[in-house]
């Protein structure tokens, strides 16, 4: 519990109140199992990851698995491995935010992610957002 000064609580909220009101339901470890290419596995996220990954899949009419699946192959795929993978899931569901609130990716969920064109989802984005194939393809357009 956070403790206050005497008088304080009046004058204002604490800064970080956005983040401590969260429902601490949204931040409980809750482990679900899955098969990626008939291999059993394990992934245990907070319950706020698993709801973002489960929007994420029905936009493209997809059960979470076979999003799991898929953006573990596609991680394969683009970089050889799939080194931190949970990491990776929690990064995905952030990033998707993120560019929905920059207004990259549209907030109506009938529009499916795969209909969207990443390279201009990406294009401009900060180093700290896209790796330097991403910024590659986006820095000429942005010197133009």
């Amino acid at each position: 519990m956070l403790a206050l000064p005497a008088g304080r609580a009046e004058r204002e909220s604490p800064m970080c109140e956005i983040f401590i009101r969260a429902n601490p339901e949204s931040y409980l470890c809750q482990s679900r199992s899955l098969r990626l290419h008939g291999v059993a596995t394990s992934i245990r996220l907070e319950s706020l990851f698993w709801e973002v990954l489960e929007t994420l899949a029905r936009r493209d009419a997809m059960s979470v698995g076979q999003l799991i699946t898929r953006l573990h192959d596609e991680l394969v795929a683009y970089r050889g491995e799939a080194a931190n993978f949970t990491s990776f899931l929690r990064v995905c569901c952030l990033r998707y935010l993120m560019l929905q609130g920059e207004g990259r990716i549209p907030a109506d969920p009938l529009v499916p992610i795969r209909s969207l064109d990443a390279r201009s989802v990406l294009e401009g984005l900060p180093p700290s957002w896209a790796d330097g194939a991403a910024s590659a393809t986006a820095a000429p357009r942005a010197a133009a």
